[in-house]
């Protein structure tokens, strides 16, 4: 009796399932990258990107502060920023961001330290302001920085060594004409204010001389009544302005 021949079964060519499973794999992924793309904020994004750069670089980190980020820059013994650590600022979302921050961490600052009644920070398409009543910085009738303001014009130098911008000290007075053999007018005492003031943001605070300029207003640019005494003492000021390098 002849021997059967052996039957082999035929198998069904699978080959075609790796290609299929990298495709939907190669979707899975796209998928992802767009939903991730459509929730992300932007501007938050780049922050979080320029505060992993300053940590690593041994600078600033992040403190949430009502629920805001806000950087808290590391400072040096002198109260100023370490040298070198200025993050990179190439676009308007970036520098926005970083002058939001700085405005968060300088008012809470600020109110920590009892003189947010007195120093006023401002954010507008134009720049960051920093607005310090005169009381706080000098005698009456007198332009020599006082000793005791040291420590919050130190806290404004180390937040404003985090930027590369062009800087203004700008000087003004009430209309009440100055009695000083000094100063022979309002122009000379918000003048040589400002010139002070700018003279210790270098020496003290470390900013870059090259960076920085004074303007003088006198008595003519009042944002207040002049008539109350109130209203002159909200007068007489001195404005610390980093203007953006990146127009609205």
């Amino acid at each position: 009796m002849g021997k059967k021949k052996a039957h082999h079964e035929e198998h069904i060519d699978e080959t075609w399932l790796i290609p299929y499973a990298d495709m939907l794999t190669l979707l899975l992924a796209l998928f992802i990258v767009m939903f991730a793309m459509s929730e992300v904020d932007k501007t938050k994004m780049i922050t979080l990107a320029q505060q992993f750069n300053v940590i690593f670089a041994g600078g600033a980190g992040i403190v949430e502060q009502g629920g805001k980020s806000v950087i808290s820059p590391i400072q040096t013994p002198e109260g100023t920023s370490s040298e070198g650590q200025k993050p990179v600022i190439d676009s308007k979302a970036a520098e926005d961001a970083e002058m939001q921050n700085i405005q968060a961490a300088l008012e809470a600052e600020m109110q920590k330290t009892g003189y947010s009644d007195t120093i006023k920070i401002g954010l507008t398409k134009e720049g960051l302001d920093i607005s310090i009543e005169a009381a706080i910085l000098f005698e009456p009738g007198s332009a020599n920085v006082l000793k005791g303001v040291n420590p919050p014009l130190l806290k404004i130098c180390g937040a404003l060594n985090r930027f590369d911008n062009e800087i203004v000290v700008m000087g003004f007075t009430d209309n009440v004409p100055v009695s000083s053999n000094q100063f022979r007018s309002n122009w000379d005492l918000s003048a040589m204010r400002a010139i002070n003031v700018m003279n210790f943001m270098v020496k003290s605070g470390k900013l870059k001389e090259d960076k920085m300029s004074v303007r003088a207003f006198g008595e003519f640019k009042p944002k207040y009544d002049n008539s109350t005494v109130t209203g002159r003492a909200k007068n007489r000021r001195v404005e610390i302005f980093v203007a953006r390098k990146f127009t609205q």
